[in-house]
């Protein structure tokens, strides 16, 4: 133990005889060395050629080496609180004037460089761009090919949603960060369909869809959609706050489910929930439909039970695709000869619809209030139209007149209605 004190004793006595010996040294300086060393740490500081003064002036010190002569200078400038100007006429002034000069210089000869290279782009551009062409032709195909500029534009996706994150105004952030996402499923589309231009991977997405080979379905439609769930989740990830990604991964992981290869096995099963009796006339892609709503009915109830403000989210985007889906599941067009399955459905999207109007007005969301007023109010319209296509000749244009006014007189009553319902369920 006293060897260590004994030591921490030597090293501080060290420290402290250091200072001291600086300091003499600065004291035993005379004014014009200490003028000197002074200017040399100014020129230093100012990023000037402070090698060149010193070479001019170090025959008035005795030989130092330049450890020393730093050290000095900067002892001198650091205590020194003065104001300094320098002596017209003399070494330093003329110096700092010259290295002013000659930066401005710099500066000029460099705006001239512009100048004098946009002139000559000007003049030769024309041959420029011909002789880069016949140089460049095989290169130039090559970057911008349609296999190549696929998986340029998805790379482009991912530095949106990721810079995206990281831009500060909301607007701007959310407009980056949806086109991210749009290449990063539109491009992963096209290299797993191998089809790189939009109409056909877009048609080759619905032929496939509701097509019999699984794996095709999984490729197409499955991973993609899992790569833009995974761009939701890294966005939900950086930018909490915003609550709009929320809802749209629901809709990414819905896709992700329903074109699982199990799924596509079941659907045809759980579509005569919905849709109970045989008709070869309805397409295949109202049975896949049905089937997904008949799942997300699932979830959405499994989540409603767990009554947790943490899936609040998740129950308002699917309590929304549901609304979306039973209006399209709705429609006359889809049942053209069996009208046994169009008036079920229509039983069971109005049961639908009214218990998703009264849930929402018990929990008091005004997310899912709206919605489903705003799908009930679009069924009814629906409905009122198909009503009147079947005793009426669209064809005139004085029918079409009365039909319009009717729906005026519809939406009057749809508003009257929903302000007595709301006042019955809050006042």
């Amino acid at each position: 133990m006293k060897k260590i004190v004994f030591l921490l004793f030597l090293f501080c006595t060290s420290l402290f005889a250091k200072e001291i010996h600086s300091a003499e040294q600065v004291v035993s300086l005379n004014d014009s060395q200490k003028k000197i060393l002074y200017e040399f740490a100014v020129l230093q500081k100012r990023g000037s050629d402070a090698n060149t003064y010193w070479q001019q002036h170090k025959n008035q010190f005795s030989a130092i080496n330049d450890s020393v002569r730093d050290q000095l200078a900067n002892e001198i400038y650091a205590n020194s609180h003065i104001v300094y100007t320098p002596v017209k006429d003399s070494a330093i002034q003329l110096w700092m004037q010259t290295q002013t000069l000659t930066n401005w210089m710099l500066y000029l000869a460099a705006f001239t460089a512009i100048c004098a290279i946009i002139g000559l782009l000007r003049n030769y551009w024309s041959s420029l761009i011909d002789i880069l062409i016949r140089q460049f032709e095989p290169l130039f195909r090559f970057l911008f090919s349609a296999i190549l500029v696929t998986y340029e534009l998805f790379f482009l996706g991912i530095i949106f949603v990721i810079g995206g994150c990281y831009i500060e105004e909301m607007t701007l952030r959310t407009v980056i960060i949806h086109v991210g996402l749009f290449l990063l499923w539109s491009q992963s589309t096209a290299i797993f369909t191998q089809k790189y231009l939009v109409k056909k991977y877009i048609f080759e997405i619905r032929n496939t869809f509701w097509g019999s080979n699984k794996w095709e379905v999984v490729k197409t439609i499955c991973l993609p959609a899992i790569i833009v769930t995974i761009a939701l989740l890294y966005v939900l990830y950086k930018i909490p706050e915003d609550v709009l990604y929320n809802y749209e991964i629901v809709v990414s992981g819905m896709a992700v489910l329903c074109a699982l290869p199990f799924w596509r096995i079941l659907d045809k099963y759980f579509s005569r929930i919905l849709i109970p009796y045989k008709d070869t006339y309805i397409e295949r892609s109202i049975y896949s439909l049905a089937a997904c709503v008949v799942l997300a009915i699932a979830i959405d109830g499994f989540f409603i039970i767990q009554n947790n403000p943490l899936f609040s989210y998740v129950v308002i985007a699917l309590t929304s695709l549901l609304i979306i889906s039973f209006l399209i599941l709705s429609l006359k067009e889809n049942f053209k000869r069996n009208y046994k399955n169009y008036y079920y459905i229509q039983i069971i999207t109005i049961l639908f619809l009214v218990s998703v109007l009264l849930y929402s007005f018990h929990i008091h969301s005004a997310q899912i209030i709206w919605a489903s007023l705003v799908g009930t109010s679009i069924y009814i319209i629906i409905k009122f139209w198909e009503i009147l296509f079947l005793f009426t000749r669209w064809k005139r244009s004085r029918t079409t007149t009365w039909g319009f006014l009717g729906m005026a007189v519809l939406l009057w009553l749809l508003a009257k209605g929903i302000l007595y319902v709301s006042a019955m369920l809050y006042v």
